[in-house]
């Protein structure tokens, strides 16, 4: 396995490497032609704020903040609505409410939004009553229905994809701009599905409680009404297609340094793959030149050897906040993997803030084939990297979800008691299985609960 020069390094310079999980375009002109039009466009983020959440990803992981990183599994473009973009973004800022309240630290809040319309699939082809077609990827490459001209991979759906995102971060921005996050009037995150009868006692009692603290402080002057009535989110996605990545990429100033940098300006974070994060890869080589804080998800079966390769390759410099290992391990064998790990960076001496998404280790089917999670499952998980991080020393600094605020019938379990026949009633994900609303609620109160111990 050879290892990707150090030094020499473009928005391209991963072409000359093996790079899986690509989509395969018949029309290489109608490409380009769609991957300069994105490469015109104003930026979606700006590099001040992928910087400010790089620093807030170092405090995590040294226990002075916490990440709550969540959202669907993939975005649709039918979902590019103002009333599924705010339900989005009021489960997130319900359960990072109750985490603050819980674990007394800020909490970070990055959403898989704005431009998470990619998904990694294990078979190229998907088959279906004898007929093959190509695997559905996401919105961004083709289109769900099992159709000839739907599955065809289409790069105009590249520039449709980076429109969306505009409007979805646009609205948020709004959202949070405009007084929409504001703590003092939590009952504003109210989702309409949820009547106040089903409305969690717990976070109800818990918004009084908030709304009442904060017009203490404001009565004695200590508080500060812009801070109140706003927050930080943070946007990600999965670094997945690297035509489209690599468009977004600009040689940008960066606030308070003494030469420009390379910034992918499409999210704020953006994370590696357990498929695509192989050391001499393209991907690897790809993020290993922008200023993006990355993600790396790790499964039971990898190396630690090659983790602490893939880390220093990414951040050589050992820059903290910049790389957050995200372990997806599966209930049952976290205690087997995770300690190795923990051990092997620490011996190399780099810096990583750990995260846990316990939805990924976790897929099983139905006797009927439906792809499902087990609620138990996924906090057994967490539970159990809890555990084995304060073993080790080290500190668990967030979390990351497949979640929605919809009231969808995808994962079983939970205080709802959500079993194996109530699947079918409202199952819409188009990938993966979502938390819905009261099994994500659920599991943040469980978070701050255990883990504030």
């Amino acid at each position: 396995m050879s290892k990707p020069d150090l030094v020499h390094w473009s928005p391209d310079s991963w072409r000359a490497r093996t790079a899986l999980q690509q989509p395969r375009y018949e029309d290489s002109e109608l490409l380009a032609s769609c991957l300069r039009e994105i490469a015109g466009r104003p930026a979606l983020v700006h590099q001040g704020e992928v910087l400010a959440l790089r620093q807030q990803i170092a405090e995590a992981g040294e226990g002075k903040r916490f990440i709550l990183q969540a959202g669907d599994c993939a975005e649709r473009f039918v979902d590019c609505s103002p009333k599924s973009i705010s339900d989005k973004l009021k489960i997130i800022l319900q359960m990072s409410l109750i985490l603050v309240y819980g674990l007394r630290r800020p909490v970070v809040r990055i959403g898989r939004i704005a431009g998470q319309y990619a998904k990694p699939r294990s078979d190229d082809l998907e088959t279906l009553g004898g007929i093959s077609l190509p695997s559905f990827r996401g919105d961004i490459i083709n289109g769900i229905a099992f159709e000839e001209e739907a599955r065809r991979h289409d790069p105009r759906r590249l520039v449709q994809a980076h429109t969306l995102s505009c409007y979805t971060l646009n609205s948020l921005r709004a959202l949070v701009e405009g007084g929409f996050a504001d703590v003092r009037h939590p009952e504003m995150w109210k989702l309409d599905h949820v009547s106040e009868h089903h409305q969690p006692r717990l976070y109800t009692d818990l918004s009084d409680r908030v709304r009442e603290s904060t017009r203490f402080m404001e009565l004695l002057g200590g508080a500060n009404p812009d801070f109140m009535r706003r927050v930080e989110f943070f946007t990600s996605h999965e670094g997945l297609l690297l035509d489209y990545e690599s468009a977004l990429t600009h040689w940008v100033s960066v606030p308070g340094a003494e030469k420009p940098g390379w910034f992918n300006l499409g999210a704020h974070m953006l994370w590696l793959g357990e498929r695509t994060r192989q050391l001499d890869g393209a991907h690897a080589e790809y993020l290993r030149g922008i200023e993006n804080p990355l993600g790396i998800k790790v499964g039971p079966t990898a190396d630690p050897a090659e983790i602490v390769s893939l880390v220093q390759c990414l951040n050589p410099n050992n820059v903290p906040g910049r790389i957050t290992v995200i372990t997806r391990m599966g209930a049952g064998r976290v205690r087997g993997a995770l300690p190795g790990l923990v051990k092997a960076l620490h011996s190399a001496k780099v810096f990583v803030t750990y995260s846990c998404d316990p939805m990924h280790g976790n897929a099983i089917k139905t006797q009927n084939g439906i792809k499902t999670r087990d609620f138990a499952s996924i906090l057994a998980e967490l539970n159990e990297t809890q555990a084995v991080h304060k073993e080790s020393g080290s500190l668990l600094g967030g979390v990351h979800f497949e979640l929605t605020g919809e009231n969808v019938t995808e994962c079983i379990g939970g205080g709802g008691g959500l079993a194996e026949e109530h699947l079918t009633q409202n199952y819409q994900t188009a990938c993966d299985p979502r938390l819905n609303y009261s099994q994500s609620m659920e599991m943040a109160y469980l978070i701050s609960d255990g883990f504030a111990k």
